[in-house]
């Protein structure tokens, strides 16, 4: 009886997987997902103008924690931090490096 019950519920289970809502092509390209697959993308060092943290002088070859736009060009930052600290100023910290 207990076996029965087992495999009562596992064939079930195996229905309920398989009977998930499926997305069209057109779905993906909507605006939302593109949105959500614009934020996953990684940069890297070649990807950015500065080769160094404008905040803390740290390499960006290190690691691209977070970037920030400044008149069409891309900054990459060690961190969340150091890119709000750069965007209080961003012309004082270019001029100094």
């Amino acid at each position: 009886m207990l076996k029965k019950s087992f495999f009562a519920l596992l064939i079930i289970g195996a229905f309920a997987c398989s009977n998930q809502e499926k997305t069209t092509p057109e779905e993906t390209a909507s605006p939302m997902h593109q949105h959500e697959e614009a934020k996953a993308v990684k940069y890297t060092p070649d990807m950015v103008i500065n080769a160094k943290d404008y905040t803390c002088g740290m390499p960006v070859t290190a690691g691209i924690s977070d970037t920030s736009h400044y008149e069409g060009k891309a900054y990459g930052f060690c961190s969340p931090e150091c890119m709000a600290e750069f965007k209080k100023d961003p012309a004082a910290a270019i001029a100094k490096k």
